[in-house]
């Protein structure tokens, strides 16, 4: 989760925030050799008393100038090409989680079994246990087994929300009328929190998102209990 001072992305937890991060890295260090190469010509031009005459005649430097950034946007649209794809594709999902958005809370729907749906409302400040985090923790968790394959199909009852959970890399729209579905799998156990990030009404920022990744076993356990 986000902390004091965190200036970059959150520590990833899963594949796609990775691959996500990397493209970051990949798109900044792009973008600041181009700063300063253009910075280190502007200076140059600015302090040089000297002109070339036929600088701005030369078909060669406007070839140049015209290859350099087709070449430089093909570096990044081939890794964003390849990131959208990744995204967005679902394959053989080992579990099937419904998110549907309420104003101001949400529920969940494990469709793969019976019987289990649930509300996730935020714990109000007066019922906070000490290890709790204000704005983020929830009474009812979605649990999910790490290292596993997790379709979250979302939708909403009310108005436009949206189900983000940053360290995941997962953002989508929860629509009413319509389901989005976005894959994802966790690498590692822990809690991830998340906020709905679409401003849906005057209690907007009171419905948060906590996904509580678990071992096979443990998942197994809870969702029996349900």
């Amino acid at each position: 989760m986000a902390t004091w001072k965190t200036l970059l992305l959150q520590d990833s937890a899963s594949p796609l925030m990775e691959q996500l991060s990397f493209f970051h890295d990949h798109t900044l260090m792009i973008l600041v050799i181009i700063t300063v190469l253009v910075g280190q010509l502007l200076l140059t031009l600015s302090f040089n008393k000297l002109t070339h005459r036929y600088l701005l005649e030369g078909q060669l430097i406007e070839i140049i100038w015209t290859i350099l950034p087709a070449a430089t946007l093909i570096f990044i649209a081939l890794p964003s090409l390849r990131l959208l794809y990744i995204l967005d594709e679902v394959n053989n999902p080992t579990i099937t989680v419904k998110a549907i958005g309420h104003q101001w809370y949400w529920s969940y729907e494990y469709s793969d079994f019976k019987n289990n749906e649930f509300d996730s409302y935020m714990i109000p400040v007066n019922e906070m246990n000490s290890f709790n985090f204000r704005l983020l923790d929830v009474d009812n968790r979605m649990v999910i087994p790490f290292q596993s394959q997790i379709r979250i199909i979302v939708t909403a009852a009310d108005v436009i929300h949206s189900w983000t959970v940053p360290s995941l890399g997962v953002k989508i729209d929860a629509t009413p009328g319509r389901l989005n579905q976005v894959s994802f799998s966790t690498s590692r156990p822990g809690l991830f929190f998340g906020q709905c990030s679409e401003i849906c009404g005057a209690n907007h920022s009171f419905m948060p998102i906590v996904v509580e990744s678990v071992s096979t076993k443990h998942f197994i356990k809870w969702i029996s209990k349900v």
